[in-house]
């Protein structure tokens, strides 16, 4: 039930801003020159903002850098979703185990009940035994829609973020080199002033 609960409200939360603000965050990376404002404002989740705008904190790092740091960041938001549906894969594995051990459980008590003649005692063994195995298995049909669902979604998840995430390191490698540019610019006039200044005291 719990699990239930968080596919809706993913559903209606991070499935819907993300499918709805990414492709519209990725034209305005490709047009804005500024991407940092660009990514504040838009509609992701905050986790996701902030592992964008953190490509865009490091003017000084080389190009190569900048790389890695961006597939660590695919890397951690992989991993996020993959923890998710190992909690659901692990559910659906193991509650048929736990149906079948509710299942024979209570058989002892029932067959030995059987020997003195205690019907009832059976039948209360025999429909708790049924009832725990149709509940284990309603359990693991229940995780497992729920992990083929939320693969599939992550599945999109992850391209649409890694084409955010290169849209953000082609402006960040673009930033970069006009900084350096404009480094190179201002020390054009401060070395002709040394040689001016060399020239005059000659």
């Amino acid at each position: 039930v719990a699990l239930l609960g968080m596919l809706i409200a993913e559903f209606f939360t991070e499935r819907r801003y993300f499918k709805l603000s990414l492709p519209v965050l990725i034209d305005d990376l490709s047009t804005t020159d500024d991407p940092e404002a660009a990514i504040s404002e838009s509609a992701l989740l905050w986790r996701q903002k902030k592992r964008l705008l953190e490509l865009l904190k490091h003017p000084q790092a080389s190009d190569a850098a900048r790389e890695s740091l961006a597939v660590n960041i695919v890397a951690q938001e992989q991993t996020l979703y993959d923890n998710r549906v190992k909690v659901t894969d692990l559910i659906a594995k193991v509650s048929p185990m736990l149906g079948l051990m509710g299942t024979l459980i209570p058989l002892g008590p029932g067959i030995a009940a059987l020997e003195e003649g205690a019907l009832d005692i059976l039948s209360k063994s025999l429909l708790t035994a049924f009832d725990t195995t149709v509940l284990g298995l309603v359990v693991a049909a229940v995780a497992l829609l729920i992990s083929t669902i939320r693969k599939s979604w992550y599945v999109q998840y992850m391209a649409a973020f890694e084409a955010a995430c290169e849209c953000v390191l082609e402006k960040a490698n673009e930033q970069a080199a006009c900084g350096s540019a404009d480094d190179a610019t201002r020390a054009i006039p401060r070395v002709a002033a040394h040689e001016i200044a060399g020239e005059s005291r000659a």
